[in-house]
């Protein structure tokens, strides 16, 4: 693995010194050996600066979890551990109770997890490695849209019996954190579904948590079936380092035919390579001591599927500091034209090219021009022939280094912790008063005199915004546009979000949704405002990227929400929590004095969609 740095600072390769001369690689093995050897209470946070950064702690400073899995599954990747014979195994096990039990075999595979537990199935799919095997669908999100899509097309695919399409499915819930309780919601829809259509889903469900969790204490009485995450049994990985080397990742994979050895050696890292992953580390911490803290990502063809796994990765990892942060900048065609000039003060881009041998992830002419102008360039070349595999670990060392050289804990998310639980307080709420449009955020919302309409049925909320911003003219657009003109010309915003709260993946609407979002993100933010934009949907991105939103700040969020809810009545699924995480996630934001504005609009039709489109074409305008 090859790393070239262009247009460096001048401490760069004195920061990327430091790992070895601090013996950094052997002190983080050691640490962890020590952790398992001798127990999480032998460990003195003030005596070792590597606890903080990659391990919990509790009241009085106690080590309560040891974050450094991530690395040590990699290091035993490459020794000669059956892990691959084991994890087939498993899976014949798997597979062969639902033969035995409906007299089929594995057709569908539903992965229910948000965030790290859900996004390297994604990710997989997009790089085409699930191709060979069942059919997979990621239901990353409590929008009763999104199950709903799928069991639609699960039932088109078996001929149009919903009943043999469950048959064949695998259900897998994935949760890495105590309070996790999306994929508890999915579950109790699905099962219900077995239910009612009279058949036994205990073969079919199986789960992977901690002992004691909201997913464990739903599944476990029923008689699902419980796999240890971690193929050494430990309980050393946050949800966002389960890839590439956890049953999470591996048993997708397996199924759909990847070659598991070569997956696991793949993943074992050499020294230099390491050491390779933590001089990028100090390449991008440098410049963004220096402001230029907005990594625009460009990746070869076949790594392209990994764009949103490598920024979560960075984000949810390194968001937590208010003075200090990354973005990485995905989904963007590099234009230079977008960009600040490079010695231009307020220029704040890095551009990160990771390739394949003879894959080009830019065109050398463009990235011949970039050099020559000045910004900063780092290009990492992986073997052609390398595994998905060797990348992920490669991000996940950087992740790290920048963690240790910034002295901040990279397996923690504070700030996800909070909107879960606002969510879960106006999810109660709603269950008392009869339904989430019933609640006093609702109807805060609702009837709030901060709001401003366009035609068509859209309409911008801004109840959330801090007192004294107030809208100027009397349109949503000229609205729009004069918040952006008042954060964006002090630089108080230095990026945009645009979040969807429903399914971008499987539904006809919300793909086309999507759409205009990036339309908006591309024409009003990068070409107006020289700055990047954020597509995506909610509630996942919560899990993701918003612990840098709500962390590091600086950021303009708006969420986007249909009136029309959807539902799945055969299951009892109603859209109330997911509308509960639309209103938390702007309270958490209000909470920490985070720039939010919300954007309604009446349903995903062709009307509506239409409307926004105007709307966001004419704040461009304004601008």
């Amino acid at each position: 693995m090859k790393l070239a740095l262009f247009n460096d600072s001048s401490s760069s390769a004195h920061l990327a010194a430091t790992f070895e001369n601090e013996r950094i690689l052997s002190r983080l093995q050691a640490l962890d050996s020590k952790a398992r050897r001798k127990g999480l209470e032998s460990l003195d946070p003030a005596r070792n600066p590597l606890i903080g950064v990659g391990m919990e702690t509790g009241a009085g400073g106690r080590v309560t979890k040891n974050g450094y899995g991530v690395f040590r599954l990699g290091w035993l990747a490459g020794q000669s551990n059956g892990w691959a014979e084991s994890i087939q195994s498993e899976l014949q096990d798997i597979s062969g109770a639902i033969r035995v039990g409906h007299g089929t075999k594995i057709r569908y595979l539903v992965w229910a997890g948000m965030g790290g537990s859900a996004e390297d199935k994604s990710m997989y799919e997009a790089c085409g490695l699930l191709k060979k095997g069942p059919r997979v669908y990621v239901l990353d999100s409590t929008d009763p849209a999104k199950l709903k899509a799928i069991l639609a097309d699960m039932k088109k695919r078996a001929k149009g019996s919903l009943t043999e399409a469950l048959k064949s499915t695998l259900v897998v819930g994935m949760a890495m954190g105590m309070t996790s309780y999306e994929p508890v919601v999915n579950l109790q829809k699905l099962a219900r579904l077995y239910e009612r259509h009279g058949v036994d889903g205990r073969p079919n469900f199986l789960y992977m948590t901690l002992s004691g969790s909201l997913l464990d204490q739903f599944a476990g009485p029923r008689g699902f079936r419980r796999v240890e995450l971690q193929p050494d049994g430990a309980n050393t990985t946050a949800g966002r380092h389960s890839s590439p080397l956890t049953r999470g990742s591996l048993y997708p994979l397996a199924l759909a035919g990847v070659d598991l050895d070569a997956w696991l050696a793949g993943a074992a890292l050499g020294e230099q390579e390491i050491h390779s992953a933590w001089t990028l580390s100090a390449f991008l911490h440098s410049h963004g001591l220096a402001g230029r803290d907005k990594v625009t990502l460009l990746l070869s063809k076949s790594l392209a599927g990994a764009a949103l796994w490598t920024k979560q990765d960075f984000e949810e990892s390194l968001g937590k500091s208010a003075d200090l942060g990354i973005k990485i900048v995905i989904g963007e065609e590099p234009r230079l034209a977008d960009c600040r000039p490079a010695k231009d003060p307020l220029q704040d881009r890095v551009f990160l090219a990771i390739e394949r041998q003879g894959e080009p992830a830019l065109d050398r002419q463009k990235l011949a021009v970039m050099k020559r102008a000045g910004y900063p360039v780092a290009v990492v070349t992986l073997p052609r022939s390398a595994p998905l595999s060797r990348y992920m670990q490669f991000i996940h060392y950087t992740v790290f280094g920048l963690a240790w050289l910034r002295r901040m804990n990279f397996v923690t998310q504070p700030s996800v912790e909070l909107y879960k639980s606002i969510t879960n307080r106006l999810h109660q709420e709603a269950a008392f008063h009869g339904g989430i449009e019933k609640t006093g955020e609702w109807r805060r919302m609702k009837e709030s005199v901060r709001q401003v309409k366009w035609r068509g049925g859209v309409t911008v909320h801004y109840d959330r915004m801090p007192c004294g911003v107030e809208a100027g003219g009397r349109d949503a657009a000229t609205a729009y546009a004069s918040f952006l003109k008042q954060f964006a010309g002090p630089r108080i915003i230095e990026y945009g979000e645009l979040t969807f709260f429903g399914d971008t993946r499987y539904t006809p609407g919300g793909k086309a949704l999507r759409k205009v979002l990036e339309r908006a993100a591309a024409g009003l933010f990068r070409a107006r405002l020289k700055m990047p934009c954020d597509v995506y949907e909610g509630p996942a991105m919560n899990h993701s990227y918003h612990e840098m939103i709500i962390g590091h700040g600086r950021c303009l969020s708006t969420v986007i929400l249909p009136w029309k809810a959807e539902a799945l009545p055969e299951a009892g699924y109603t859209a109330d929590y997911h509308r509960a995480q639309f209103l938390a996630t702007q309270m958490a934001l209000e909470q920490r004095v985070r720039l939010v504005l919300a954007i309604t609009v009446k349903d995903l039709g062709d009307a509506s969609l239409k409307a926004l489109g105007e709307f966001f074409r004419a704040a461009a305008a304004q601008l």
